[in-house]
């Protein structure tokens, strides 16, 4: 099943929804077939999805206690509490999550079952990664409609949906992480953020690098973006915790 899912292109979601305040919609996969599992978080990784993984429908309870999700994606036959309990408890206790089945050949019922509980959508194994991702991008797109709203700043101006930037009305090239990080900080405006709680919403809970590394980024931010970059007016340094985008007076 592992070599069939690994068949496809590479899908492209470079022009993912987000939701208000979030650079990377979180994902979490919930499969207790290990290769499957890594695969299908892998392959969200690689496309610009933060995704996450359990084993099992409790072991995904409490790790949903510590963030909620965006949308799961949910194997019906796991064992110990099964596949439809987690769905009913998901619907139950976080009535905003999407949730997408994946289902075998033959769980008609199942399915039937799962979508009458809540679950928005479903995948019948075994799949091809462009089916799953173009289905996550169909739910995420009736729970959070594109905003084409243009993010403006003091002559700055941020384009979600084409991740683009201009100043002064020249585009500024930026790397795709240096984007994600300007886009949540923007989207959160006079908030303050510690360098943890940065990596967490931009990298990536599973991310594990240098807390310094925050601060390469926001030096190369400030540099293609400020007139001065010691002397920043759109990033601000909050000393003793982190780094702010600055609210504009009204």
């Amino acid at each position: 099943m592992t070599e069939k899912l690994l068949s496809g292109e590479k899908p492209d979601v470079t022009g993912s929804i987000l939701p208000d305040g979030e650079a990377r919609v979180k994902i979490l996969v919930i499969e207790d077939e290990e290769p499957i599992r890594s695969f299908v978080r892998i392959n969200l990784e690689q496309n610009g999805f933060l995704a996450l993984e359990a084993a099992s429908g409790e072991e995904a309870l409490e790790l949903i206690k510590k963030g909620v999700p965006h949308l799961v994606v949910l194997d019906l036959k796991l064992p110990g509490m099964d596949g439809l309990e987690v769905c009913r408890l998901l619907r139950d206790r976080y009535p905003q999550v999407a949730i997408i089945m994946l289902t075998a050949r033959g769980q008609d019922m199942d399915r039937v079952k799962g979508l009458e509980m809540g679950a928005d959508d479903y995948v019948v194994k075994p799949f091809h990664p462009l089916e799953l991702v173009a289905r996550i991008k169909a739910v995420l797109r009736r729970l959070y409609p594109a905003r084409n709203s243009v993010l403006r700043c003091a002559g700055l101006e941020i384009y979600p949906e084409a991740r683009q930037v201009k100043k002064a009305g020249a585009l500024v090239e930026l790397t795709n992480r240096e984007f994600e990080l300007l886009l949540f900080l923007a989207r959160n405006p006079g908030r303050a953020f510690s360098r943890d709680e940065l990596l967490n919403n931009v990298w990536g809970e599973n991310y594990f690098g240098d807390p310094k590394t925050v601060d390469v980024y926001i030096r190369r931010l400030r540099v293609k973006l400020e007139d001065d970059s010691l002397s920043p007016r759109f990033i601000e340094t909050v000393w003793g915790t982190g780094y702010r985008w600055r609210r504009e007076e009204s």
